[in-house]
This record gives C-alpha cells, structure tokens and sequence, in this order.
C-alpha cells in the first residue's frame, strides 16, 4: 500500500512537472492532474491539500537535483573564475529541462507565504555556493556580487524562455558579462 501510494504521488508530481512545463501556473490545476494521472479529481486532493502543497513539493524534490548539478559543474571547474562561469552556464543549460521549466513557472506565480519561503531558501543556498568563489577572486563583498550575478542568470533565464533570441546568443551574453564582471 505505502508503495502504491509513493508511486501514485511520483505520478502526481511528474504530471505537475508537465502541466507546470508547457502551460505554466495556470494549468497546474486538479481536474488536468487527475486527467493526466487516471485518478479520481477527489483522490489528488488524498495526496496534495491545495496547488500551493504540490509546489512545495516539488521545489523540495526538483530544486536539490537541479543544485546538485550546478555544484558539480561548478566542482569539476578549475579555478574561481571556471567555478563562477560554471555555475552559470549550468543554470542556463538546465532552462530546457522539465525541472526547471517547472520551477521557473512555479517562481512565477503567486504562492502562499509558505511556497514562497520554501523558494526563497532553495535559491539562497543556491548563491551560496558562488560566495567563496567571488570571495577567492576579491570581492570586498562576494555574497552581494553573489546576489548581483544570480540576477544576471535570472535575467538570461527569463530571455531563454521567451525564445526572442538562441539560446547560445543569451548564454553566451549572460558569460560574457559575469566573468568580466567578477574579475573587477
């Protein structure tokens, strides 16, 4: 039984992922996760009390893996400025995935206070792993810079999905201008 139900909450957040993925906050409705899991629209709501329960969740399952590759982007770096440029064409590397598509739809819409928190923590320790490096290169203040180019990749981040220009193009400017930053 705690098997089934392990599996049928896997079901529920992957569905979430997709909803999240390609119609944003507002698709990630009841009814559609029923609909695309085959489960009664009464029984989602055994697994998850409200939308706001199924984007905690993910955050907490999704946000780690997604900062576990940044982490060993940035670990197989040679040097803090490699650390910094890693950290962020991982992260714009990563826009693509289902993962983050959902996160970045989540981060998007309007959350309780709790949701809210939970992303605020996941995307605090994710600057984190940035201070030492900036704080190795110079930085009077590394956690400030830290927060100034987690801006810059939130920016690229948004330009990516609105698909206006190549991905590589943003990317690339996104680089460009961190490393150049980071060494001032």
């Amino acid at each position: 039984m705690a098997e089934h139900r392990s599996m049928q909450r896997a079901a529920l957040l992957d569905a979430a992922r997709s909803l999240l993925s390609e119609g944003g906050t507002e698709a990630l409705t009841f009814p559609a996760l029923a609909e695309r899991t085959g489960l009664a629209r009464s029984s989602v709501y055994e697994y998850f009390r409200s939308r706001a329960a199924v984007v905690e969740e993910l955050c907490e399952v999704d946000f780690p893996l997604w900062a576990a590759e940044v982490e060993a982007a940035m670990a197989a770096a040679d040097g803090p400025e490699a650390k910094v440029e890693a950290y962020v064409r991982c992260q714009l590397a990563l826009v693509g995935d289902r993962r983050h598509r959902a996160v970045v739809a989540i981060s998007a819409s309007e959350l309780d206070a709790g949701a809210r928190e939970k992303i605020r923590a996941a995307h605090g320790g994710l600057v984190a792993m940035i201070v030492d490096a900036l704080g190795e290169l110079g930085h009077v203040e590394p956690r400030l810079a830290a927060m100034l180019v987690q801006g810059v990749v939130d920016a690229a981040v948004r330009r990516i999905e609105l698909g206006v220009e190549e991905p590589s193009a943003v990317t690339e400017a996104a680089v460009g201008m961190v490393v150049r930053g980071v060494r001032g």
